[in-house]
């Protein structure tokens, strides 16, 4: 079942990378008491999330914070070492915390994993933006695929 506007963020944890190197981070500690936008890429390192998606948020990050938002979240079914390097391409500092869901059990728990088996990639997550508030969904866009409209930096400023 998918998550929805006034579900609650399921308690999990995940990896992040830091300058000390991966750090297992919960999903309390991430929205708990906090504004946090939320957004999904199928991969690191693939076209339309290292060219637009992942970019949009950190060009809108200013103006995100400016509506509050405490957090800027990008997950990704990926390994922590492979967010590193995608986050140290594509120059995220601190503007955007990276979490890796390296077996997709996070992302499967939100109901919002496709499949890209037929394609080579796994299972992955869904291209999708949420706004979660104190852990609850507030806004919800996931796109059809091969989409990038609802869940792009503009449209979840534009929810916010």
């Amino acid at each position: 079942m998918t998550i929805k506007v006034g579900d609650s963020i399921p308690k999990m944890k995940l990896m992040t990378p830091t300058p000390e190197g991966p750090r297992e981070i919960s999903t309390e500690e991430i929205f708990k008491g906090r504004k946090v936008v939320m957004f999904a890429v199928p991969g690191a390192f693939t076209p339309t999330c290292s060219i637009k998606h992942l970019p949009g948020f950190l060009e809108q990050a200013e103006a995100l914070r400016a509506k509050g938002v405490d957090a800027i979240v990008c997950l990704a079914v990926n390994d922590v070492f492979v967010l590193d390097a995608w986050a140290k391409e594509q120059r995220v500092g601190t503007a955007v915390t990276m979490l890796a869901d390296g077996s997709g059990a996070f992302t499967r728990a939100l109901g919002l994993e496709l499949d890209l088996i037929a394609r080579g990639l796994g299972v992955r997550a869904q291209r999708f933006a949420l706004i979660a508030e104190d852990g609850v969904v507030t806004h919800l866009g996931v796109e059809e695929p091969g989409g990038f409209e609802v869940s792009a930096a503009e449209a979840v400023l534009a929810k916010l």
